[in-house]
């Protein structure tokens, strides 16, 4: 069983597992995966056989940023994080209208999984990345150009994603412009 499973990874497109950092994608089989720290993976939409994975690889709580309805979601997904003793959170984004009351939703996750190995992730590690990076930089106080890089791994926010990321900022009095 184990040489096949090794064989099938052998034939996933490899754009499925753009990983960058340290762990190399943390063994998630999803797009866009980028491991911020040891206790923070941010990724697109994972495959039920990783979702049903991730406590052997040590995340203790998943954050879902999408809509439960979007075309490649994961129907079962609260059930198969739940069901290894993880917790979850859905914060139903929807990808034209990101709003300030879903960054505060966002940070009181975030907050309610500190210290633990989370992974944030939605669709294509869009809204992930956006929210993950307002994060790190008003809550955290990380560099804004520093935590921006993990951003820039998957896109360059625009429309309404560019317009909350700007007013938070502003709104944070952190001087940042994105490129």
């Amino acid at each position: 069983m184990r040489t096949l499973r090794i064989l099938l990874l052998g034939v996933v497109p490899n754009f499925l597992f753009a990983a960058t950092g340290p762990g190399e994608g943390q063994g998630i089989q999803a797009k866009n995966v980028v491991t911020v720290s040891d206790r923070l993976v941010t990724s697109g939409q994972p495959t039920s056989n990783s979702l049903a994975t991730l406590s052997k690889q040590g995340f203790q709580a998943v954050i879902y940023l999408a809509p439960p309805t979007v075309s490649n979601a994961v129907p079962n997904e609260p059930d198969l994080i739940r069901g290894q003793g993880m917790d979850y959170i859905n914060i139903p984004i929807e990808w034209t209208h990101p709003t300030e009351a879903h960054f505060h939703a966002f940070v009181a996750a975030m907050k309610q999984f500190q210290g633990r190995k989370v992974l944030v992730h939605c669709q294509a590690n869009m809204r992930a990345s956006a929210m993950t990076f307002l994060y790190r930089v008003i809550i955290e106080g990380e560099n804004p150009a520093r935590a921006y890089e993990f951003v820039t791994k998957v896109w360059s926010p625009d429309g309404p994603w560019k317009t909350l990321i700007e007013s938070q900022l502003l709104k944070s009095k952190i001087a940042f412009t994105l490129p």
